[in-house]
């Protein structure tokens, strides 16, 4: 168990940010989260609980919750951003004054940003500016919120192009449920982490529609090779998609409800259209927009992404999930 003498902001309530704000709770760390959902921020509080996430957590009392910028930021000896993609440049721009240069940054938002379609790292680095010194590390890999919230096993890693930041993080989370290895490939981790959840949603329209196991275990396999095709494009390691953060993150994304993407693409698939889940659907899932990012990306590429191409078909232009599966099997049969 690690005790340190400074505190350790998140930003975020949600079900992420509690989980890891938890973790650092246990690996002896005082915790401020910087939320804007009062109901979060009291129950954190006087409950020393998140019920709207984990009702059944008891959050230790070193978890405290806050919406004041300047509390949880300053004295911090760590930031762990744990926000929607959508907010998390405008929140970081808002924040760069209180954001110490030499401070340790965890990023565990996973996908695009919407407004410049880059990843995540490039736009920590885009918000924070060239007067931060800070070179931000990321966590990804197969780690649901419900099962770190539990205490359950998990195994994940901590990604950065420097190797020595990565480690910095790895101490930080370190528990005996959770273990973070190393990596330093930060394209290719975070296009992977974009990219399964696209798969993901896929692989529950293909379980919504009423398909089995066979057809599941072939769709992420060939999710898998069009990952690979696309972040090797992206200048990504190959090696990294045979790790966690590629058919570790992809298999549990595509096999587990705790999945928003693969849950959305659930409803999808039951329902053979997207107009219902659509105007009925109140949750963040990052792969219905990393889905457009990398269709509109592949016009810069002379190779095809077939199942990322027929969700988006789904998801922008309205085809039925049944035809589109359809025309997949009817693509003329070649090699593996």
């Amino acid at each position: 168990m690690k005790t340190d003498t400074g505190h350790i902001a998140v930003l975020g309530t949600g079900s992420w940010a509690t989980a890891l704000a938890l973790v650092l709770a246990d690996n002896g760390h005082d915790v401020i989260m910087l939320g804007i959902d009062f109901g979060e921020i009291n129950d954190i509080n006087q409950n020393h609980r998140n019920s709207k996430h984990f009702a059944e957590v008891k959050l230790p009392e070193t978890i405290t919750a806050t919406d004041r910028a300047t509390d949880a930021l300053a004295g911090a000896e760590a930031l762990v951003i744990a926000v929607p993609t959508r907010v998390v440049g405008g929140l970081l721009l808002s924040l760069r004054h209180l954001i110490d240069p030499d401070l340790l940054v965890v990023n565990a938002s996973k996908g695009f940003d919407p407004n410049t379609n880059g990843r995540m790292t490039e736009t920590i680095r885009l918000a924070l500016g060239s007067g931060h010194r800070v070179v931000p590390c990321s966590i990804i890999g197969p780690s649901h919120a419900e099962e770190v919230a539990r205490r359950m096993l998990t195994l994940a890693c901590v990604v950065s192009a420097d190797e020595t930041v990565a480690r910095r993080a790895q101490e930080l989370f370190a528990t005996p449920y959770l273990r973070l290895y190393v990596n330093t490939d930060e394209i290719g981790a975070e296009y992977g982490a974009a990219v399964k959840n696209v798969i993901a949603i896929a692989s529950g329209i293909l379980v919504g529609v009423g398909y089995g196991d066979n057809a599941k275990a072939a769709l992420v396999t060939r999710g898998m090779a069009e990952m690979l095709r696309y972040g090797e494009a992206k200048g990504a390691d190959r090696e990294t998609y045979f790790g966690l953060t590629g058919v570790g993150d992809l298999v549990v994304t595509c096999f587990s409800e705790n999945s928003r993407n693969y849950a959305a693409g659930l409803i999808i698939g039951r329902q053979n259209g997207v107009e219902r889940f659509f105007a009925e659907n109140t949750k963040t899932v990052e792969g219905i927009y990393s889905c457009k990012v990398v269709y509109e990306d592949l016009a810069n590429y002379d190779f095809e992404l077939p199942i990322i191409q027929s969700l988006y078909e789904v998801l922008y232009e309205g085809k039925l999930p049944s035809d589109a599966i359809r025309e997949l099997m009817d693509r003329p049969m070649g090699v593996e």
